[in-house]
């Protein structure tokens, strides 16, 4: 068997390469190639937009009879993306660009226009110069003249340049942040004097009060202190015992005495009033004549508690506690009991 991969192949003595018969394929054959569009273009038939850079499998073909400088010019078939028209273009080596062909138009070509028309300008101006010398001298004058104008505008920019550039944009931006920083400065001692006013106007004003609410109340216990002092100057200890009315006197802040003294004359019975002990006083018979010896010191006792109710009914009159002369409330009880004693006997 022979090799599968061979590097030198057999030629025989006798081997003539003309001999070999050649295909004779037509000049205007198409391939088959993949391109891009060139650029933006729009299908005539259906208006669909075909972008610069979509991919085609398109038909190359060479054109006929149309060199440029001896290159040959390639036409290509391409179809529209929607409606399935033949579109064709051609390669311009002349402008080293594409021309559209047929079957759509060329978007976006402003400036390959307006490169046109300045080439045709300048085509026709060199023919009317070539015939007409005088044509010539009109074009360099007004040539010279646009010149002049342009060199003026030149100068004047310049100017206008060298002016900007003598302000130093640094200084200012240093001068604004400074100038910023001394208002900043400014406004904030502003906020700190206004806050310390009112500040020591809240203080004045807290003193002030404090200083009315310490005179207040130093007025009030100097007049409590006074009050009680006269009160305690007035009365005696034992007035609640004798009167009723110097229990009235303390209103409801001795109301715990009060209490004591109505339940002690509910027990016993009022000891400053002429009533309340009327009951207990027997007055001496005249016709009696079965007295023993404790009825005169039963008498005296009981002339003087009289002497002790007239003294209290004075003083109740004046507007003054009831004070008792002889002895307490206790040893009178005890003097009226034993006058009872001496007259059921």
């Amino acid at each position: 068997m022979s090799e599968r991969k061979v590097l030198n192949k057999y030629y025989p003595p006798d081997f003539d390469p003309s001999k070999i018969p050649k295909l004779k394929l037509p000049k205007d054959r198409q391939y088959v190639v993949r391109l891009m569009a060139p650029f933006n273009m729009r299908c005539k038939t259906c208006g669909e937009y075909i972008y610069k850079g979509k991919k085609f499998n398109a038909r190359k073909e060479t054109v006929q009879n149309e060199l440029y400088m001896g290159l040959p010019i390639f036409r290509f078939y391409i179809k529209c993306t929607r409606c399935l028209a033949e579109i064709t273009f051609k390669t311009d080596p002349e402008n080293t660009d594409y021309a559209m062909e047929h079957g759509a138009t060329r978007n976006f070509q402003a400036e390959k226009l307006i490169e046109e028309e300045e080439k045709k300008i300048q085509r026709e101006r060199e023919e009317e110069e070539l015939n007409n010398p005088m044509k010539v001298l009109e074009n360099r004058t007004r040539d010279s003249k646009m010149e002049m104008e342009v060199l003026e505008n030149l100068q004047e920019l310049k100017e206008l340049n060298q002016r900007q550039a003598q302000v130093d944009f640094e200084s200012m931006l240093e001068e604004y942040k400074e100038l910023e920083k001394r208002q900043k400065e400014k406004e904030q001692e502003e906020d700190e004097r206004e806050t310390k006013e009112m500040l020591d106007r809240a203080l004045v004003k807290r003193l002030r009060d404090s200083d009315s609410d310490s005179d207040s109340d130093s007025d009030q216990e100097e007049t409590n202190r006074k009050e009680q002092q006269n009160k305690n100057a007035a009365l005696k200890p034992t007035d609640i015992l004798t009167t009723k009315e110097g229990a009235d006197i303390k209103g409801s802040s001795t109301g715990v005495k009060r209490q004591k003294v109505e339940s002690w004359e509910r027990s016993v019975g009022g000891l400053g009033g002429k009533s309340a002990l009327g009951s207990l006083v027997v007055r001496k018979k005249p016709a009696a004549t079965t007295a023993t010896v404790q009825q005169p010191t039963a008498v005296g006792q009981t002339a003087s508690s009289k002497t002790a109710e007239t003294s209290a009914t004075a003083t109740a009159g004046s507007s003054q506690p009831v004070v008792v002369q002889n002895g307490s409330s206790l040893s009178l009880l005890g003097a009226y009991s034993d006058s009872d004693d001496s007259n059921s006997d």
